[in-house]
């Protein structure tokens, strides 16, 4: 009888205790993508490429139709993904080491850390002192000797071969040699927690896929992608099926999900490996083809099996690893625990929409340009940094971003833009700067002539090569010197002679306003890499009822004038070529000056930016034939339909 009540006390005791106290500690398995599209599984819509596996993980788990990468490209996408650190915060906003700038590139290319920072920690270092087994399989791209994956806190790190060969046993990419070393780390860490870092190289390319694989997907869109993409499947299903086989399965939280979206272009010796419509654009693009990625959690018992449609970032993952694990999540932390959409299965009827950001200050290899992005409810803002331009997207109504509805809500764009920046501030984003060597024609080529962000898919990839021939040729040009150079003058560093007109410092205004004085004028000095004559553009706001007034632009005995335009509101502000003004080589001084004062303001500045407008005789040569274009642009190039 005392062993009785004994075993009961105890017993009641335990009960008594929280669930979570009791429980073993969840293992992590994270199988990661390389440049794998929003829609090339199964499970999310694809009909063409064969997927069993995840398609079974999917329905075993939560399936993410809102989710995000915390870049385009793969570098950021991984930091964001493993420290919980928006790539911005980083340093690290590019692939390494990036792309060289070149003269057909507006703006400069920010400055990266060639590393993940020593002092950020990864998932593995937070889930140390909790006794977690860890380990990277696979890609890295984070830095080379002395910033591997063991120099970040994980205890091993394989690599593998991410090219072996279309017909080696480890697979095209390295898939399958990855699978075998992850199912190896399982078997021997099963005895304890365990973190599990599989970030896989396929698809990316160059593309290389067995011959019978090809074969068996011969009526593909991409039948070599389709194969790769294939291969990851088995992949993956070597690694749950050994979770299975050491009875780990109902304790591990497993990810799916790819870095980025997938390559919609041509790219070294390849046709477009894939297509992300409904989605806009792929890689390297902030559009949603670029940044959307397919996520899959399966935690089986805790998460229930469903569509989960809020939108989350793959930066997430840290603080709810974390969480999950009972750790510290970072001190810095850009993104959230999303436990609540996990394990609730409706949000609180009060919540607010999260706002999300993106910073890209880098021209992509794919064509991509640099952006930044604030996306809050069904709403996304994409502010180009070449000219300051905002574009407004309804996503739930507009998912393939097709209407740009910035001119019909320019309340909503002001303040998304002012939440924007006000976020790069908090972060530290660098300013963006203009290319001294610029080349107009090289820049035509590749952004102007040809957009690919509106590239729309042929029935097959191989039809879509010579549609693409000569773009993916101005893309390679290495040119680095132009005749065209930019400089950009910020309102910021204006030197401002006025009774009331000033720098409005606010992240919502960055302005020059306060401009109803005529008297007031705002003038910078600056020194002009080459004299000649210069294309004007403003970047200029106005507010409902106040367009009209007449400003003038002046540079030494040189001017011109334009009429202010409404733009909806004060702080949307959209690029206006004005006019023309002959500089010297050297030193110059640019005036605005107020001459008529129509409404009760006369509007807001933000920049002011000159481009020399000379191109000497070998710059013209730069062109595609101009035929060859107007072939392109009416076949493959047509905006998606309104109904898509």
């Amino acid at each position: 009888m005392p062993r009785l009540f004994l075993g009961l006390f105890v017993g009641a005791l335990l009960a008594l205790l929280p669930a979570a106290a009791q429980e073993t500690p969840p293992n992590f398995v994270i199988l990661f993508a390389d440049d794998l599209g929003i829609n090339d599984l199964g499970c999310f819509g694809r009909k063409d490429q064969n997927t069993p596996n995840l398609d079974k993980l999917a329905a075993d788990g939560a399936r993410f139709t809102q989710a995000y990468a915390a870049a385009s490209v793969c570098s950021p996408s991984r930091a964001g993904l493993l420290t919980g650190q928006s790539p911005a915060r980083l340093k690290i906003t590019t692939f390494l080491p990036g792309r060289p700038d070149r003269a057909s590139h507006r703006v400069l290319a920010a400055t990266v850390n060639n590393n993940l920072p020593a002092g950020v920690q990864t998932i593995a270092q937070l889930l140390k002192p909790k006794g977690y087994a860890t380990a990277a399989v696979g890609k890295w791209h984070l830095g080379g000797k002395g910033h591997q994956p063991t120099d970040h806190g994980f205890d091993e790190y394989f690599a593998g071969k991410p090219n072996p060969g279309a017909e080696s046993p480890q697979g095209g990419k390295g898939e399958l040699g990855h699978a075998d070393y992850a199912v190896k780390f399982i078997q021997r860490s099963k005895d304890k927690p365990f973190f599990l870092y599989l970030a896989f190289d396929n698809p990316h390319i160059p593309l290389a896929a067995p011959a019978k694989g090809i074969e068996a997907n011969a009526k593909s869109f991409h039948p070599t992608y389709a194969a790769l993409v294939e291969s990851l499947d088995v992949a993956c299903g070597r690694v749950l099926k050994a979770l299975e086989d050491n009875g780990l399965s109902k304790n591990t939280f497993v990810v799916f999900a790819s870095d980025n979206g997938g390559v919609h272009i041509s790219e070294l010796k390849e046709s477009p490996p894939t297509y992300n419509a409904p989605s806009r654009a792929g890689k390297g693009y902030l559009y949603e083809g670029g940044i959307r990625t397919p996520l899959i959690i399966r935690y089986p018992g805790r998460i229930a099996t469903r569509e989960i449609s809020e939108p989350v970032v793959l930066g997430d993952l840290c603080p709810t690893i974390c969480a999950l694990a009972k750790v510290p999540a970072p001190a810095t932390l850009d993104f959230q625990d999303i436990s609540p959409v996990l394990f609730d299965s409706k949000p609180p009827a009060d919540a607010k929409p999260r706002t999300l950001f993106w910073h890209q200050p880098h021209y992509m290899n794919q064509g991509g340009k640099p952006g930044g992005v604030a996306r809050e409810g069904d709403w996304k803002l994409i502010e180009q940094y070449e000219d300051g331009s905002l574009e407004l997207y309804n996503i739930a109504k507009d998912p393939s971003e097709t209407t740009d509805l910035a001119a019909a809500e320019p309340t909503r764009v002001a303040a998304l833009r002012g939440k924007l920046e006000a976020w790069r501030r908090s972060v530290g984003a660098e300013p963006i700067k203009a290319n001294p060597n610029f080349g107009r024609a090289l820049w035509e080529n590749c952004f102007v002539k040809i957009d690919t962000s509106k590239l729309k898919a042929l029935p097959t990839s191989e039809a879509m090569r010579p549609l693409l021939a000569d773009w993916h040729k101005a893309m390679q040009n290495p040119v680095t010197d132009g005749a065209n150079p930019l400089i950009f003058l910020e309102a910021r560093d204006a030197q401002v002679k006025a009774t009331k007109m000033k720098y409005e410092d606010l992240p919502q205004k960055d302005t020059l306003g306060f401009w109803v004085n005529v008297e007031d004028t705002a003038s910078w000095t600056f020194k002009a890499p080459l004299a000649g004559k210069y294309r004007v553009t403003v970047l200029q706001g106005c507010g409902k009822g106040n367009g009209g007034s007449t400003v003038a632009v002046e540079a030494g005995a040189s001017k011109c004038e334009f009429t202010v335009e409404e733009t909806g509101h004060f702080q949307r502000f959209v690029p206006r070529e004005v006019g023309q003004l002959e500089l010297a080589a050297g030193d110059n001084t640019l005036t605005i000056r107020p001459l008529k004062k129509a409404k009760s303001a006369i509007m807001d500045l933000r920049r002011v930016i000159l481009e020399r407008m000379d191109r000497p005789g070998p710059m013209r040569s730069a062109f595609i034939n101009a035929p060859a274009i107007k072939a392109i642009s009416l076949t493959a190039f047509l905006p998606y339909p309104e109904t898509e």
